[in-house]
């Protein structure tokens, strides 16, 4: 359901089962071709989970360019809105990988698909694979393109399979880390305070 309100998008999650949506966010910055963007959206059809997508026309694409293919939205109807982290119906975040998404989804103990686009997100997703708390979609060596096959299996590996548990295990653990918000203001404010003290010393 394309245009839907935030009303819409609460109603939709609250009719869920807990921890069994994906929700899908790939920043404001990476951008997929339309290519990829449809395989994608086909790799979320494969996958048969309910999912959440927030889906942005990247920029410079032609507005009478669509942006998902012909009847998608009407095959998914009821399974996938096309438009929340801290919903208890959120069991997964597909994600491009930027540091703070990351944060983000570990926060509130999401395993992670992993769909790095550029910069710093393919090493911070390798990274979050090795920790174990998510899996990267598999792609074409040579031109990085990836298919809807990839994006239904690493989906399903982190839901429903066995495999993913201690996945979903690990980022609940994780997520006493990262969702400890008064941590990470210490922290902050000793940084801040030691740039402080660097600096009157060099004065």
């Amino acid at each position: 359901m394309a245009h839907t309100t935030r009303t819409d998008i609460f109603r939709w999650l609250d009719e869920r089962t807990p921890r069994s949506v994906v929700y899908v966010s790939l920043g404001s910055e990476a951008t997929l071709s339309s290519g990829l963007v449809h395989e994608l959206a086909l790799g979320l059809e494969l996958s048969g989970l309910p999912f959440l997508w927030a889906l942005r026309r990247p920029a410079g694409m032609p507005k009478e360019v669509k942006l998902l293919l012909e009847g998608f939205e009407n095959r998914i109807a009821g399974n996938g809105l096309v438009t929340i982290l801290a919903h208890e119906s959120v069991g997964a975040f597909l994600t491009h990988g930027g540091w703070g998404s990351l944060i983000e989804g570990l926060g509130f103990g999401h395993p992670l698909v992993l769909l790095p686009v550029f910069g710093d997100q393919p090493v911070n997703a390798r990274v979050m694979v090795e920790k174990g708390v998510g899996v990267e979609v598999e792609r074409d060596e040579e031109d990085g393109s990836f298919k809807r096959d990839a994006v239904a299996k690493a989906l399903r590996l982190v839901m429903v399979e066995e495999a993913g548990k201690k996945m979903r295990n690990k980022a609940d653990e994780l997520k006493l880390i990262f969702g400890d918000k008064e941590c990470h203001e210490r922290h902050i404010d000793e940084f801040v305070r030691c740039l402080r003290d660097h600096k009157e010393e060099k004065n």
